[in-house]
C-alpha cells in the first residue's frame, strides 16, 4: 500500500485570507499559565508553494503567481498580527525552501516547473517580509534554516552562500537558527555578512542521530564560526526538532536529553 503525503490534499480554490486558526487558542492557553517567554512556531509563507510540484490553483481565481502570493503575503500579515495579539512576543518561522534554493538538484527542479530560482529567494524575503510588517516593537522573530527532518532524513544539501546576502541583508528578522551539524550545510563563511544587532543560532548539535558530540568538538567550531562573526552574535543550539513528525527521529528520549544538557553546558563555559 502507498503512503499518501500530508500536503496531497492542499489545493487552493479560493482567494487566500485570515480571519482566525485553532493555533491561537492553544497559543493563550499557554500564556496564561507560563510565567516565561513561550516561542511559538510555525511554517513560513513559502511553504505552500515551495515544493517542486505545485498545489492544484484553480486558474478561475489566481490567473498569476504573483497574485498569489500578494494575497498569501497579507493573510501571513495578519495571521502574526493575530498571534500577536493573543500575547506572542517570540515567533519563529520555519523556513524550509530558502535553505533548499542552496541545492542544486532543487534548483533544478524549480527551473523544470517554469521558476527562476533567484526570483524565488527574492519572493520568499518579501512574504516574511510582510507577513512580519505590523509586529509590535517588542516582538522578537526568528528563522529556521532547514533542510527537512523526517525520521532523520533530509531534502536536501548545499551551503548558504547562494541566498546569504538576501537572507542576513534583505529580510527584516531578528534571528536565525542554521543547520551546521554536518558537511551538507557549507562552512560558516557566510556569517561574515551577519549585521549587527542580529544573531545566529549556531545548529551543530544534530537532532538526526543519538551520538553525543564532545565538548570540544563543539568549542572548536564555536571558534572557527567566531572567525567570521562576533561571538557575542552567536549562540548554540539543536540542528532541528527532536521529532518533526509524530513518527519522530532515530534517538531517544534519553539521548535527546543529553544532547540538551550538553547544549546547555557548553553556552556556559562558552558564554558565561
Amino acid at each position: 500500500m502507498g503512503v499518501t503525503p500530508r500536503t496531497a490534499g492542499v489545493r487552493i480554490d479560493g482567494k487566500i485570507g485570515f480571519s482566525t486558526h485553532p493555533m491561537i487558542a492553544h497559543y493563550e492557553f499557554l500564556h496564561e499559565r507560563v510565567h516565561a517567554t513561550a516561542k511559538l512556531t510555525i511554517p513560513a509563507p513559502s511553504a505552500l508553494c515551495g515544493r517542486p510540484v505545485l498545489p492544484p490553483i484553480d486558474r478561475a481565481v489566481y490567473r498569476r503567481r504573483d497574485e498569489l502570493y500578494a494575497d498569501l503575503g497579507h493573510a501571513y500579515r495578519a495571521a502574526v498580527r493575530a498571534f500577536a495579539t493573543a500575547g506572542c512576543r517570540y515567533l519563529q518561522l520555519d523556513e524550509v525552501f530558502i535553505a533548499m534554493l542552496c541545492d542544486q538538484t532543487y534548483r533544478d527542479k524549480m527551473v523544470a516547473r517554469g521558476d527562476d530560482p533567484d526570483h524565488l529567494l527574492h519572493v520568499y524575503a518579501d512574504l516574511i517580509n510582510t507577513a512580519i510588517a505590523d509586529i509590535p516593537k517588542d516582538m522578537t522573530v526568528t528563522l529556521h534554516l532547514c533542510r527537512g527532518n523526517f525520521k532523520s532524513t533530509y531534502m536536501g544539501t548545499g551551503g548558504y552562500v547562494q541566498v546569504e546576502d538576501v537572507l542576513f541583508n534583505a529580510i527584516g528578522v531578528h534571528g536565525y537558527f542554521m543547520e551546521y551539524d554536518d558537511e551538507r550545510s557549507g562552512g560558516f563563511e557566510p556569517l561574515r555578512l551577519l549585521p549587527k544587532g542580529k544573531r545566529v543560532a549556531l545548529g551543530l548539535v544534530t537532532t538526526k542521530r543519538g551520538k553525543l558530540e564532545s565538548k570540544d568538538d563543539l568549542k572548536r567550531r564555536i571558534d572557527a564560526a567566531a572567525k567570521f562573526a562576533d561571538l557575542d552574535q552567536l549562540c548554540l543550539a539543536p540542528q532541528c526538532g527532536f521529532s518533526s513528525t509524530e513518527e519522530g527521529n532515530l534517538l531517544t528520549e534519553d539521548e535527546q536529553w543529553a544532547k540538551l544538557e550538553r547544549i546547555v553546558e557548553v553556552a556556559e563555559e562558552v558564554w558565561g
